[in-house]
């Protein structure tokens, strides 16, 4: 993106006020965000022609006079800025020029302003700042908004009854308020004031701080004090009926759980915001204090067919689980940490998409969470390419894809918990929320908080997964000998060519005279051979039993020879007793000199011990010691730079 220019809007109080489908399913939810992108991508060329980072946004103070049965919006904007350079005497703000500025009033007096293209407006200061003022101004326009992306400003009915709700994501916010329409500036804080006729009621971020009753109107008053990105902003005005939900928080708060609902769903909105406690509490142990626990948490019902987490008030369709628990978890990835660029929107959608995911694991019954899994497998894997990494942040369709920004993201977060395993997966997104909080943030540092935690390089897992195209298939060919030593070598082609070689742990389950053992191969390469001590006959094999890995036809074939034999460079390759309770032995023996590297990985790939050897024509013996190593699984690796050969230890 280019400039993008900050909008200070007030609102004239003088406005003549006569004058998901099944959200159950979150497929609905990006569906719908994509469903208007053809038209609007035009207008966002132009919109994003500009960003102005001389100065940063500290305080809004936005008011409106909304009738739902009328299109239209007046009011004013009071905007307080901070200028980050000396000199600062022009602003850039991004508002639609369908809707007409009348004056822009700074302290006191009307200064020179000038709307041009599509979404430019310009601020001539009568004299130029120094570096760190804090300063305002007051914008007052009126119009009739443009309706972009996935909605920006609605008029709609709902049992005949009008409604006017905003969604202003990706690029929205500038069809209705001037704004900075970017991912580079949060809004430190806000007060949202809304004057309505007295039979509607007005949803928005924040706590309502005075609801206030002037002859047939009422003026509600929010106020938000927490930092917002600008397409979090949002009002939503009908004949709401609302309620309130307690949840206890893990920090001894009581949050209001405030629900603004169609008088027609009053009922369903009950029983699915009841379900959603468990949720919320659940999200809020699992990461850190739900973000805006000193304000609320609640939902208003609007007429788009999905839900769009505002930020502490959702608009959702209906009351679904689905829909909810997704919603509910933007709080933490999406709001209180937003995507720096819409190249990393699966930080947002991802995250959402695999908790709501976790939530069907901890609280469904039956088969809800394997039916979430094969669902998202089956979705992503009907093409055979496409990155999390967006490629057209100017298309809404594109960013919010649903295969890949969505469910490929979440399976991206799936098999990182994989890999990691869960203490070393949870500790590092905690630590990501931590040090991002209420700010914006990138690929990068989620995954170097995950690298901290798990003492792990992900340079070439977010390189496959994320930048890269596709999913991998995996061939296994297995056979045990008389002796029930098990042989299983490991091949993988990939759909798309951006990837040559997915490297990742691969689970398989050996079955067998009433009896089986999960294996963790800790696979590097295609034709990857592995040899496995076992004390029981195996009957049947099965990849992936717990559907970690997105990946797709695969095959299992018991052989009467797998590649047991060692690669031609080695000779003997041993490693005893296996499995053990004590010391062991490495024995190796190679055709001719050569230096290898031995290497001793535990059952989550890292490296616990790891060595250079030296050979000549002799066989070796090296001992490694137990020392305080648990007992699990563990991989001996001997690696050059031309082969290298695995084979796995039990610790008892």
């Amino acid at each position: 993106m280019k400039n993008l220019l900050v909008f200070v809007i007030f609102i004239i109080l003088g406005f003549n006020l006569s004058a998901q489908s099944n959200g159950e399913s979150i497929q609905d939810h990006y569906c719908n965000k994509a469903r208007n992108e053809q038209k609007y991508h035009d207008a966002m060329l132009n919109a994003l022609s500009i960003e102005d980072l001389s100065f940063d946004l500290k305080y809004y103070r936005l008011e409106w006079k909304i009738n739902p049965a009328v299109y239209a919006i007046d009011g004013k904007a009071c905007c307080y800025f901070q200028a980050k350079k000396n000199g600062l005497d022009i602003l850039n703000f991004n508002l639609s020029t369908q809707l007409k500025v009348s004056e822009i009033v700074y302290h006191g007096s009307t200064i020179s302003f000038t709307q041009t293209g599509t979404y430019d407006l310009t601020v001539q200061l009568p004299s130029a700042l120094p570096i760190e003022t804090l300063d305002s101004l007051t914008i007052i326009y009126a119009g009739v908004p443009p309706s972009g992306g996935f909605g920006s400003f609605i008029q709609s009915m709902h049992n005949n009854t009008p409604i006017i709700w905003t969604l202003s994501e990706p690029f929205g916010a500038q069809d209705w308020w001037p704004c900075k329409n970017g991912l580079t500036d949060k809004v430190d804080s806000l007060d949202v004031i809304v004057t309505t006729p007295d039979k509607y009621r007005v949803a928005s971020n924040g706590l309502l701080v005075s609801e206030t009753q002037i002859d047939s109107f009422k003026i509600f008053h929010w106020k938000h004090q927490y930092a917002i990105a600008p397409y979090l902003i949002a009002i939503a005005v009908t004949n709401y009926e609302q309620y309130v939900d307690i949840v206890p928080l893990s920090n001894g708060t009581q949050l209001p759980m405030l629900n603004y609902v169609y008088p027609e769903d009053l009922q369903a909105a009950k029983q699915g915001t009841q379900n959603l406690i468990k949720v919320l509490q659940f999200y809020d142990s699992l990461f850190v204090t739900y973000p805006f626990y000193k304000e609320k948490y609640g939902h208003a019902q609007f007429g788009w067919g999905g839900g769009m987490e505002h930020q502490t008030m959702s608009f959702v369709i209906n009351y679904s689980w689905g829909l909810l628990a997704h919603e509910l978890a933007h709080q933490w990835f999406g709001d209180m940490v937003t995507c720096g660029s819409w190249e990393d929107i699966w930080l947002n959608e991802g995250f959402a998409t695999f908790l709501e995911g976790l939530t069907r694991q901890r609280f469904q019954q039956g088969t809800s969470w394997w039916d979430w899994r094969i669902n998202k497998i089956n979705y992503i894997t009907s093409v055979p390419n496409g990155s999390v990494k967006v490629d057209d942040t100017t298309s809404v369709g594109r960013i919010f894809n649903g295969r890949l920004s969505y469910d490929k993201g979440s399976y991206l977060l799936h098999m990182l918990r994989w890999k990691l395993g869960d203490d070393a997966f949870f500790r590092g997104v905690r630590s990501y929320l931590h040090e991002t909080q209420f700010n914006f943030a990138h690929t990068h540092q989620l995954q170097a908080n995950l690298e901290q935690a798990s003492g792990q390089n992900l340079d070439e897992y977010f390189k496959d997964w994320f930048t890269g195209h596709g999913y991998p298939s995996y061939q296994i060919n297995w056979n045990q000998n008389n002796s029930n030593q098990l042989y299983v070598q490991l091949n993988q082609t990939t759909s798309d060519a951006s990837v040559s070689f997915f490297e990742m742990p691969v689970p398989v389950l050996f079955s067998g005279e009433g009896r089986d053992t999960l294996v963790r191969f800790d696979h590097l390469f295609s034709g990857e051979s592995f040899s496995v001590p076992l004390d029981f006959k195996i009957t049947s094999v099965k990849f992936d039993p717990d559907l970690w890995l997105l990946s797709a036809n695969n095959t299992v074939n018991q052989v009467t020879s797998v590649h047991d034999q060692l690669p031609e460079e080695l000779i003997h390759f041993q490693v005893s007793p296996n499995p053990s309770n004590e010391n062991f032995v490495v024995t190796l023996e190679l055709k001719k000199p050569e230096k290898v590297i031995l290497s001793l990985i535990n059952a989550t790939g890292n490296i616990v011990t790891q060595q250079q050897l030296e050979f000549n024509s002799d066989r070796k013996k090296i001992i490694l010691q137990r020392s305080n190593l648990t007992a699990g699984n563990y991989f001996v690796r001997l690696q050059s730079t031309d082969w290298q050969y695995t084979k796995q230890l039990i610790l008892n």
